[in-house]
């Protein structure tokens, strides 16, 4: 693609379309699938395979069939996943309909095998003599969905505009507040204007914004708060404030300083009176009924909290119709850094972690008391769930995301040693003019820009073969996102969270997702 750094090639391989004599030889292919399925079937589904058996007992132990159960659920994933991505490179000619149909039934046997495999998870287990007291535990969350809709047509009026306004938590935050404005957009046919640098982050030096309006078309569809400023004599007249928040989640010392950039309003408008907190609207239709304006320039407030279509929102590639794989990806220079990173330091074959910790306890116990599922994880526990997922996999390195300080990173690291296998935590070092890895973003002067660095770490971790994040962290769920429109995730790929709930390990582990090697 002219113009933008295309993240595709350098993540997954391309899938061309197969010529007709190709499809031919395709054929060979099912019946070995079927082979190989009936195969599976005999191995995994034997009868005793889910028998449990005595913790004092010979044999297996518990903990290495449950592990081999794990294997065979992430290879019958892998194999999936390969039948899809062979299922999407055939042509629609007569013999390509025939194989695509004999590659749909392989794929439906794949997932009648997945679910058998899965069956025990909706029965007790009951384990004589097990002790759950103090184990150290695992989870998993839900990964983002492929497809809910298609995408929205993003058709602007050439002369009506919607003011982004973000002020909720962090960068992570805000870029989600951003998407949602998007839609917003979209929705009511409008151009989006971009937040001033003053007053929010620098959108253009974190993400690749002509990779953006390359892919949505032509017309600029998104304009920089100084470019319109530019053509609007310097000042930026907010006709109306339809607030989707109480007050547009707007506080007083936001207020002026959006009034110090040039940006001036009337008054602000409750949308939803009778549900001012936290608003649940779900349909796009009430969207329009209450958005809809005929001025100039509105504004909605913060939109981070906004539950509308959130699957649709939240689908791999986003809610909108364009003509990439992914909308929201770093700037070039980002890219470029966590390349060079990768290949100094950690080689192809590694495993990224997003650990949480610098005012997590409070905000998840917070979170905890307003039935919001968060946990903050002591060490011991983390490093024993971390060992588990990255001793199933042939990583032995981890690149560490994390705001945690020194002390905690080096128990850690002292806890992934056992059985005479160590697993590496490194960290991305300060910068060191004699190294030559970070001088892309060097030569811009933005290595001092903490957002900028801060995705530097999120493209590192997406670029990882298997990656843990942080429940309840919009930073871990972006990765996760990343690595889905990159081709880095396997489809099955989940965010595990590392849970202290003391339920028995047995359970824990079946449902622990262990990620082999997804490029």
């Amino acid at each position: 693609m002219s113009g933008c750094f295309s993240i595709e090639g350098s993540v997954a391989p391309q899938q061309r379309q197969q010529p007709a004599a190709m499809e031919k030889r395709h054929l060979l292919f099912v019946p070995a699938m079927l082979f190989g399925s009936i195969i599976l079937y005999v191995i995994l589904f034997s009868p005793g395979w889910f028998r449990f058996p005595s913790s004092s007992g010979d044999g297996p132990k518990l903990t290495e069939i449950l592990v081999a159960e794990q294997r065979s659920l992430a290879l019958l994933r892998e194999q999936a996943q390969g039948l899809s991505l062979l299922w999407n490179s055939i042509s629609n000619s007569s013999e390509g309909e025939l194989l695509k149909d004999q590659i749909t039934s392989q794929i439906k046997l794949n997932n009648e095998a997945q679910q058998v495999l899965l069956s025990p998870y909706h029965q007790s287990i009951n384990v004589s003599g097990y002790n759950d007291k103090g184990l150290r535990t695992c989870q998993s969350v839900e990964s983002p969905k492929y497809k809910v809709k298609e995408g929205l047509p993003w058709k602007p009026k050439h002369d009506r505009f919607l003011f982004a306004i973000c002020t909720s938590g962090q960068f992570s935050n805000h870029l989600i507040c951003l998407e949602k404005h998007m839609f917003f957009a979209a929705l009511l046919g409008r151009k989006l204007i971009l937040p001033s640098s003053d007053f929010d982050y620098h959108y253009e030096r974190v993400l690749n914004i002509s990779h953006i309006q390359t892919c949505l078309g032509k017309d600029d569809k998104i304009i920089t708060f100084s470019d319109f400023l530019h053509d609007h004599n310097g000042r930026l007249h907010v006709n109306k404030f339809l607030c989707y928040m109480h007050n547009c989640y707007l506080d007083n010392d936001h207020e002026e300083k959006l009034k110090r950039l040039g940006v001036s309003w009337e008054k602000k408008e409750e949308v939803w009176p009778h549900d001012p907190d936290y608003p649940s609207h779900p349909h796009a239709s009430e969207i329009v009924e209450k958005f809809a304006s005929d001025d100039e320039v509105i504004g909605v407030g913060d939109l981070f909290y906004a539950d509308v279509e959130s699957d649709w929102v939240s689908q791999v590639g986003g809610p909108l119709l364009h003509k990439c794989r992914n909308l929201i990806q770093p700037h070039n220079f980002i890219t470029a850094t966590a390349q060079r990173f990768i290949q100094t330091y950690l080689g192809t074959n590694f495993v990224g972690l997003h650990f949480r910790r610098y005012g997590f306890l409070t905000f998840c116990n917070e979170n905890s008391k307003r039935g919001h599922e968060c946990h903050f994880y002591p060490i011991p526990q983390a490093a024993d769930c971390i060992w588990r997922i990255v001793s199933a996999t042939s990583a032995r390195v981890i690149y560490l995301s994390t705001d945690a300080k020194e002390s905690e990173t080096n128990l850690l690291q002292s806890l992934l040693y056992k059985e005479g296998m160590r697993i590496s935590l490194v960290k991305r070092p300060d910068h060191d003019s004699g190294e030559k890895w970070d001088s892309p973003l060097a030569r811009h002067g933005l290595l001092n820009d903490k957002e900028v660095i801060a995705m530097l770490d999120k493209t590192i971790c997406a670029m990882s073969n298997t990656f843990l994040g942080s429940s309840g962290s919009t930073f871990s769920v972006d990765i996760l996102r990343m690595r889905t429109e990159w081709g880095a995730a396997n489809a099955y790929e989940q965010i595990a969270s590392l849970l202290v709930d003391g339920a028995l390990e047995a359970a824990i582990l079946r449902f622990l997702p262990i990620i082999l090697q997804s490029f």
